[in-house]
């Protein structure tokens, strides 16, 4: 039977990432706030929280393995960090070098200032751009003319790009801006969950470059003087990511947090309402409510048995793998002046790398003086063999291309790999009607709720405001029972 109100409730949220400690710590400061008595269990089955955010310093270096950064357009993420008492950590991208570069033909070239993910928002820098072919700007110029799509099927970022801008925008733009954002394939990726703000561009618009000139002119400081993505919008914590996990986690009771703990079956007992969460440890906890925030795939067999068809539902989104490579060397010896925050490569290079960021231009303080911190990406949707090869080869060929576009002598002072095996969600056609009926399946569940970037969001903010979301309908759930 429920547990009586006034009595204490019992919530576990199985996953300790970045959305798994949201839920939690919205689930404990939104009990206070309702009165309602509730004890607080999270389960983690590796031996640390936080997920892919994880910051790490040695010799001067801050180093992430992780995201980096997050954009601020998405409040929940910044709110989260005020709220929590280290708003003040936060800090912007260096107001000194907010563009980046593009290889083409083994080269690197600055994106035209103005140019967002696919399309230009100013002229002369983009007719000047050697990046694309007379051809290329004049079928990219057509997108002014080519009236909007009325009606027909769920679109591909590919397809859209190649039907309204041409094949030279998508292969040497957008494909590698956008790849590197999801590390997907963009020929799969739902344009309408991905980009919608390009669907609704052209629908208001008829044209994605009139959108953005008139964005352009409306918000003129935001997009004048950069390139590629807009580099003002993104913030980072001072000390690193690593804080924002560090400060959720040390907002939870104490005992909230139970590392090693693996959830291998949940089951609706027979004989009262609520969960029971059976652990690989042969532990059992028996809760009111759950959230599961976990990749969709590790939902999917926990589900299996008291809702077969969710199961098949979460079973079927894809998630590609990826590697991030930090290294470090003196600053002497790179050629390159680093006058940007990276590049990024389009596929049709042949490279082993996706990009790089130029971590101790992009932030202060990432590196002692005179030292650079580099770091490189490689796998994702289109190259996963590439995260077959061992550590070191890894390294090798990330030095190799890395040599070559940036003029790197000799070998790094530190490099380390840290692999983020099945993290990244794809959004592929179909995605948001298929999270549609994920969300009303589940929420025929009484008191189990879904969260994480398998659904409506793959960002720092959107995994912050999936876990809140979940602890909100949690607790709507508890106030009727």
């Amino acid at each position: 039977m429920a547990v009586k109100r006034g009595d204490a409730r019992r919530a576990v949220v199985v996953g300790g990432g970045i959305t798994g400690l949201a839920a939690c710590y919205r689930l404990i400061t939104e009990s206070r706030k309702r009165g309602v008595p509730l004890d607080v269990k999270l389960l983690e089955a590796s031996e640390r929280t936080g997920g892919v955010i994880r910051t790490s310093k040695q010799d001067g270096y801050i180093i992430e393995h992780g995201p980096d950064a997050f954009i601020s357009t998405k409040p929940w993420a910044k709110a989260l960090c005020e709220e929590l008492g280290i708003g003040d950590k936060l800090i912007g991208t260096n107001p000194k070098q907010r563009r980046s570069f593009i290889l083409h033909k083994g080269a690197l070239h600055p994106v035209p200032e103005g140019f967002y993910l696919m399309a230009p928002a100013s002229f002369l820098p983009f007719v000047k751009s050697p990046i694309f072919t007379w051809r290329g700007k004049l079928r990219m110029a057509l997108d002014l003319c080519i009236p909007r799509r009325r009606h027909g099927e769920e679109e591909s970022v590919e397809h859209f790009v190649k039907r309204r801008l041409g094949t030279e925008a998508f292969t040497r733009m957008a494909q590698p801006m956008i790849g590197g954002v999801y590390t997907g394939d963009a020929k799969h990726l739902s344009l309408k969950a991905t980009l919608p703000q390009f669907l609704e561009m052209e629908q208001a618009h008829g044209s994605i470059i009139k959108a953005l000139i008139r964005r352009k002119k409306q918000s003129k400081a935001e997009i004048t003087g950069t390139s590629g993505p807009r580099y003002s919008l993104f913030l980072t914590l001072e000390p690193g990511m690593q804080t924002l996990v560090d400060a959720l986690v040390g907002r939870l009771p104490p005992d909230s947090i139970q590392l090693g703990a693996e959830a291998s079956r949940i089951e609706q007992p027979a004989n009262r309402e609520g969960w029971r969460v059976h652990l690989n440890n042969q532990e059992t906890i028996d809760t009111d409510i759950v959230c599961l925030a976990l990749p969709a795939t590790r939902a999917a067999s926990l589900t299996t048995t008291f809702a077969p068809d969710l199961s098949v539902l979460l079973a079927s989104i894809p998630y590609a793998s990826s590697a991030a490579v930090n290294l470090a060397f003196h600053r002497k010896q790179i050629e390159h002046p680093l006058n940007g925050t990276g590049f990024v490569v389009p596929a049709t290079e042949g490279r082993s790398i996706l990009g790089c960021t130029f971590s101790s231009v992009k932030f202060t303080g990432r590196a002692p003086t005179d030292e650079v911190l580099l770091r490189a990406f490689v796998g994702g949707a289109l190259q996963p063999n590439q995260l077959l090869q061992s550590e070191s080869d890894l390294v090798a060929c990330v030095l190799k291309d890395l040599r070559e576009t940036l003029g790197i002598r000799g070998e790094p002072t530190l490099s380390i790999v840290s692999h983020h095996r099945h993290a990244m969600a794809q959004y592929h056609a179909g995605h948001m009607d298929k999270a549609a009926t994920i969300k009303a399946q589940a929420g025929r569940l009484r008191g189990l709720a879904l969260a994480g970037n398998a659904y409506h969001g793959i960002g720092i903010p959107d995994c912050i405001h999936s876990g809140e979301q979940a602890a909100y309908t949690l607790l709507e759930y508890l106030e009727t029972v």
